[in-house]
């Protein structure tokens, strides 16, 4: 794995451990980064050959900064709540585009780049339901910030009556989380044979 690649899948551990108390809040940045990211790469790629190279960094970031500050102001106006618990992270995803685009992530096949959409996807959906289940006893608490409703009576589906263990929605926790999981794939994952 060279440095720059590196770099690109170390940015997505942050939102991916701090924007996944919950399965709607994990759910809605994934649908903001793929937004925000194709927006970015179709930009780009239509302004690259009209670029200096000296002036390609600052272009990428001008882009990045605007789309991804219309897409908060967007995500706003839809549901404020929403946008409340995913805070910095949202703002994180222009640096995400800028960082991609010197990866060369834009000029990979369209194939390739729906597998890393859809892994990160994966990942922030799978840690945010199982953080909300561990955290809250409940599935879909915030549903309704997704619908845009701000009076709603919803609950979710309440599994655990007692409510359940509040670090799983913490930072740490996600940490933690993530680290057991790491542990039970290198644990149960075939080695290959010599």
């Amino acid at each position: 794995m060279s440095r720059s690649s590196l770099l690109a899948h170390s940015l997505m551990l942050a939102p991916l451990i701090g924007a996944t108390g919950s399965l709607v809040i994990a759910l809605g940045l994934w649908l903001m980064f793929v937004v925000v990211i194709t927006l970015f790469g179709l930009g780009i790629n239509a302004l690259r050959p009209r670029l200096l190279p000296s002036t390609h960094v600052w272009a990428s970031v001008l882009l990045a900064a605007t789309l991804t500050s219309c897409a908060e102001l967007g995500a706003q106006v839809w549901s404020l709540q929403w946008h409340q618990q995913i805070g910095i992270y949202a703002a994180l995803l222009a640096l995400q585009c800028v960082v991609l685009d010197y990866c060369g992530f834009f000029q990979n096949t369209w194939r390739s780049r729906l597998r890393t959409y859809g892994l990160f996807g994966a990942l922030m959906v799978g840690l945010g339901l199982l953080r909300e289940l561990m955290g809250y006893g409940t599935l879909g608490i915030h549903l309704p910030w997704l619908m845009a409703e701000t009076q709603s009576q919803w609950q979710g589906w309440i599994l655990n009556a007692d409510g359940g263990l509040r670090l799983a929605t913490l930072a740490p926790g996600g940490f933690i989380l993530l680290g057991l999981l790491i542990a039970a794939w290198q644990a149960y994952r075939p080695t290959p044979t010599k």
